[in-house]
């Protein structure tokens, strides 16, 4: 197993629906872990790269239903 992180910029604010999106997305096949930036306005995905590529990633996000800008 190969963990990669990515930093995503989210578009909008946290509200009470996102954090449930952010939750159940850890559930998803080769998501390791999400953390949210003290600001609350990035979050950091830890992912499987043997799984995963970062494409994948942000088309694992947009399916979710988190709202995120272009990694960085």
């Amino acid at each position: 197993m190969t963990k990669v992180q990515l930093r995503f910029r989210l578009v909008r604010p946290l509200d009470e629906r996102m954090m449930t999106q952010i939750v159940n997305a850890h559930t998803i096949y080769g998501i390791q872990r999400m953390q949210l930036a003290p600001a609350q306005d990035q979050i950091m995905v830890e992912y499987d790269a043997s799984r995963l590529k970062p494409a994948d990633v942000d088309a694992t996000l947009a399916r979710a239903g988190i709202p995120v800008e272009a990694r960085n």
